[in-house]
């Protein structure tokens, strides 16, 4: 088959990945070949791929970042109002040295330097609204056992649980409890540091711990936002954690100052200020806080507007979300044939949403969202802080929630999941619509779900990954209001090459004879519509 001369003039930009320097007009072009009918109906007699999925690369297509699809998507008229476009983005564009200066500023101190030993303990509460109902303490003591090993350098030096009935106390636990605890904290060697395994822990219970073991103290909030920033890479993940920061940055403000209050030096006012120490520190975080969301507010910005360009290509979104760690990375690199994936087995490996194209069934054209993974008892300040990321979750037209079926907490897991998309108020079609898998199978000894309406697979041996395709297929025509049509085609006319471009082709059934052809397509009421509008109601 001679290579259609477009093909080969732009075969170099085929054969990789796009970036963000890839310039608009161009990926414009490349996206929107001018194909002959002629070159069309040879490709569609021989069931060769269309322009849209040669142009994307389905079978490994990776692009690392929103911004990367969204700019490589996008399509416009005119090249002149393209450039302008981009150049008044590139006014709010952030530095990467702008950003990694507010990264690196204020810091919390004492988690991220060097090797830690790690005294973990879990507060079991016995009654009451802080009970865990649906998890044991010692799955969630194994979970902190996890959290601390993601992290290099961390080891944990010893565990234990102990109950408690006022878990809002100041010290949590009984005067008997806390003082056996205190006595093996200090006869315990080369610990560093001691996790209390709970959401959050006050100002005033960090302080008196710190006082009574002499070491640093720690809580879930504070470990979890290690993981992350050790994990961050793009601006947005290093911005929001930055955000997430501000909250223990200021318990911890607080916490200095109230010591310098009993050594007599809290109150002294700065030079002639006016202000004390604890007034200037506290200003300068603010003043901190204030850049960090006037950073993250032009990446929402810029994200919307990209987020409204991409609905021109009208590509259906499918969000992948689940618990940390339940494979869905693994699921959308089975999905998609992505050999630049590379799934870890580890909390949060997925800091920032990836988009990865893939087909489905009927060869339509499907964007996988890869999410970051939830995590039960974290505070809303670090939900809210990663608002702006979660928020692509709400534009989809699909979620697929992955649970790891073989986890013992798996029920637990999916009500904690389902608890932070009713917080980030999911629209009620999306919910309704979400399609819920059970993974690794593999792991499990003749596997029987209880549950309904449950696709069982196996993202790692591929196994169950036709059926979710067919389902995600079926669901996508329902929500994105596509219809399924047989038109009459003019070969003479460029009807063919354009319902390449704008729809999905199923099937070609060319009449030599007169020149025409009926071809089955998926397409959009908007995309039918210009159809219409071009060609006629044929």
């Amino acid at each position: 088959m001679t290579t259609p001369r477009w093909i080969s003039s732009w075969l170099p930009l085929l054969q990789r990945p796009f970036t963000r320097s890839c310039p608009r007009a161009a990926t414009r072009r490349l996206l929107h070949p001018p194909e002959p009918a002629a070159a069309a109906l040879t490709a569609a007699r021989r069931g060769s791929c269309t322009p849209q999925s040669r142009a994307f690369g389905l079978s490994a297509c990776r692009l690392k970042s929103t911004d990367d699809f969204y700019s490589s998507g996008y399509t416009h008229d005119d090249d002149d109002e393209e450039e302008e476009e981009e150049e008044e983005e590139d006014e709010d564009y952030l530095k990467d040295s702008e950003v990694e200066e507010l990264f690196q500023q204020q810091v919390p101190t004492g988690i991220g330097q060097g090797h830690h030993r790690v005294f973990i303990v879990h507060p079991d509460v016995k009654w009451g609204s802080k009970k865990q109902y649906l998890t044991t303490a010692e799955l969630m003591m194994a979970e902190a056992v996890g959290l601390v090993n993601t992290l290099d350098n961390w080891t944990v030096v010893d565990k234990i649980i102990l109950s408690t009935k006022t878990p809002e106390k100041k010290k949590i636990f009984g005067k008997g409890n806390f003082q056996s605890l205190t006595e093996r904290i200090r006869q315990t060697a080369g610990i560093t540091a001691v996790l209390v395994n709970v959401e959050r822990l006050s100002a005033l219970s960090e302080r008196e711990f710190e006082e009574a073991w002499g070491v640093k103290v720690l809580d879930r909030y504070s470990v979890v936002l290690h993981i992350f920033r050790c994990n961050a890479k793009t601006k947005e993940a290093k911005l929001q954690i930055s955000l997430a920061e501000v909250p223990l940055l200021r318990s911890r403000l607080k916490n200095e100052m109230v010591n310098l209050d009993q050594q007599g030096g809290g109150s002294r006012y700065i030079g002639g200020s006016g202000e004390t120490l604890y007034e200037v520190q506290q200003r300068q975080l603010k003043e901190r806080e204030m850049k960090i969301r006037s950073a993250l507010e032009k990446l929402r910005k810029k994200r919307h507007l990209l987020r409204s360009q991409r609905k021109h290509r009208e590509f259906p979104i499918v969000s992948v979300l689940g618990y940390t760690n339940c494979g869905k990375t693994t699921l959308i690199k089975a999905l998609t044939g992505d050999s630049g994936l590379q799934p870890r087995n580890q909390l949060f490996a997925t800091l920032d949403v990836t988009i990865h194209a893939g087909q489905l069934p009927s060869r339509m054209t499907v964007l996988y969202v890869d999410t970051i993974g939830f995590l039960s008892q974290l505070p809303h300040q670090l939900i809210d802080s990663f608002s702006a990321t979660l928020e692509d979750i709400k534009h989809s037209d699909l979620l697929v929630h992955v649970r790891d079926i073989s986890h013992p907490e798996t029920v637990n897991q999916k009500v904690n999941v389902l608890n932070v998309l009713k917080n980030l108020q999911i629209p009620d079609r999306l919910m309704s619509s979400m399609i819920e898998v059970h993974n690794k199978t593999d792991l499990l000894e003749n596997y029987q779900s209880a549950e309904s309406d449950v696709l069982p697979i196996s993202a790692l041996e591929e196994r169950g990954l036709d059926e979710l395709k067919t389902a995600v297929e079926e669901e996508l025509v329902k929500s994105t209001g596509k219809q399924i049509l047989n038109l009459n085609v003019n070969l003479s006319t460029p009807q063919l090459s354009w319902l390449y471009k704008e729809a999905t082709v199923q099937d070609v059934q060319v009449n030599a004879d007169e020149g025409s052809a009926v071809v089955k397509v998926i397409i959009s009421a908007a995309a039918h519509g210009r159809y219409k509008k071009l060609f006629g109601g044929a």
